[in-house]
């Protein structure tokens, strides 16, 4: 293919891989006129040197950002199970926070379990099991300081669990008591002569948060089916013991948890991760962003090499100018402590230079010209 050979310097690999994928079969002469048009198109899309990109950027996503509702999707037929959704998520992803209000997962599967085999089986062994749960009534019986657990037999049917694994879970959970099973219920006795009926009372209240099965931190799981096949949706998050499963498909499987992303997968993946999660809300509420200016966002945050919100803790704490991270918030603070040390300020961003009135290095105030004066 000599023709491709021509543009390998003018066009990235990508774009001309694309192409040559497309045009397979397709005479010269018209392949050449592809080039040509998508070269224009490459050339045109470059940003000139000294272009404010921030600026544009900030601009692009804060105008649509306005329109966007403080909205919840909340997902039919399971309680609890919402995903904060619009303005409050765009400020969760770029704050940089680690404590989601919703943290959910996106699970795919191998075949045959994503055409939907076993699928709600496999759902009830992902979702963490608490002994609450499998438990019809807690009681505490004050006269002998014990403690009574009426198993649901039902349910403990369904999320296949016995009798004996409750028994060992909370053996391995709970010190000092014996554990002796009656015909109803599994009572808990204190080795101790005397028991305050407050520790017993802690201890109850202990107990019913004993994990019992599957994934921990997975609190609701919802099997749906999105076009051929079937996922399952998580509320809670646990991506490194969900990726271990053998019938997951770990190359598809995600979380809307962008540090548990940085942690298991690295930075490279938090970066996609914010783009990913920004475009899905914008894209949601029928907002239109060029995908560059949110792909900036995500390099600011990711560039020391760990996820840094827009925050005066994360990103901002890291610019060199003294008077840009003033201009963010608590000034006195950064100029008292940059006064102490004898930090110097080159001016050489547009914050700084608008504060002093002078012209900002962008477009025509990029190039500076040096002059050499003869001496006399």
């Amino acid at each position: 293919m000599s023709i491709f050979t021509e543009y390998k310097n003018k066009l990235p690999k990508r774009i001309l891989d694309e192409i040559k994928e497309y045009t397979k079969g397709i005479p010269e002469t018209k392949i050449k006129k592809v080039l040509e048009a998508t070269l224009g198109e490459y050339e045109n899309a470059k940003i000139e040197p000294g272009e404010s990109v921030g600026v544009v950027s900030a601009e692009s996503i804060g105008e649509p950002g306005t329109q966007m509702t403080l909205n919840t999707f909340h997902f039919a037929g399971v309680a609890e199970m919402n995903i904060t959704m619009g303005l409050p998520r765009i400020i969760e992803i770029l704050d940089g926070r680690s404590n989601l209000k919703t943290p959910m997962m996106e699970i795919y599967l191998n075949p045959p379990y994503s055409k939907g085999k076993d699928i709600r089986k496999l759902a009830l062994s992902i979702k963490e099991t608490l002994l609450q749960e499998v438990v019809s009534e807690f009681s505490i019986n004050i006269a002998d300081s014990t403690i009574e657990l009426k198993p649901d037999t039902e349910k403990m049917k369904e999320m296949g669990i016995t009798e004996n694994s409750i028994i060992s879970s909370i053996k391995s959970s709970l010190k000092g008591y014996n554990i002796k099973p009656s015909k109803e219920a599994i009572i808990l006795k204190s080795k101790a002569k005397e028991e305050s009926i407050n520790k017993v009372y802690v201890d109850k209240e202990k107990i019913k948060k004993i994990h019992l099965g599957g994934i921990k931190g997975i609190s609701q799981v919802l099997p749906v089916r999105r076009g051929e096949e079937y996922i399952i949706i998580t509320s809670g998050t646990n991506l490194k013991e969900i990726l271990e499963l053998d019938y997951v498909d770990s190359t598809r499987t995600t979380t809307n948890d962008t540090f548990e992303i940085q942690k298991i997968l690295g930075i490279e993946a938090a970066r996609q991760s914010i783009i990913n999660e920004v475009f899905k809300v914008i894209e949601s509420q029928g907002l239109d962003v060029d995908i560059r200016h949110i792909m900036l966002v995500a390099d600011t945050m990711c560039n020391s090499g760990e996820v840094k919100g827009i925050t005066r803790y994360g990103v901002v704490s890291q610019k060199s100018s003294v008077l840009a991270r003033a201009s963010f918030e608590t000034p006195i603070r950064h100029i008292v402590s940059a006064a102490l040390i004898g930090e110097e300020d080159k001016l050489n961003s547009v914050v700084e230079n608008v504060m002093l009135n002078q012209p900002v290095p962008v477009g025509t105030g990029l190039p500076d010209l040096i002059t050499q004066v003869k001496k006399q």
